[in-house]
């Protein structure tokens, strides 16, 4: 299972960006998908999540500013961000909770390898 992310960039403060992460390979079926992000110098934190049922949760620091939606049917999570600000900088990871098949109860914990957006001032 590979997780493929893509939309970020550089974009001036006050702009807006949409980050997407599709999942491919042998996919059951996805619970929780997320985004992290990991500014220099410190630990990566939780942004967004969304459940398989819709249900959404953000960080302080992006509530009101970043949307997190999911389409099923293509196994796929969006990011959207707006109001951007320069402390928004930082790689962004998605995750996702991934059964491989029917038999195997147990999800694997999966990440996709990062994608940059830089916010300038």
């Amino acid at each position: 299972v590979q997780l493929q992310a893509s939309g970020g960039g550089l974009v001036q403060a006050g702009g807006s960006l949409r980050l997407s992460c599709a999942a491919s390979g042998s996919i059951f079926s996805i619970g929780d998908m997320a985004w992290y992000r990991q500014s220099p110098g410190k630990q990566r934190e939780l942004a967004a999540a969304i459940t398989a049922g819709g249900n959404t949760n953000y960080a302080d620091s992006v509530k009101d500013r970043f949307t997190i939606s999911r389409d099923n049917a293509k196994n796929t999570v969006y990011l959207q961000m707006n109001s951007l600000k320069p402390e928004d900088t930082a790689v962004y990871y998605c995750n996702a909770l991934i059964r491989t098949s029917s038999s195997n109860y147990v999800a694997q914990d999966c990440w996709g390898k990062g994608t940059l957006v830089t916010v300038s001032s």
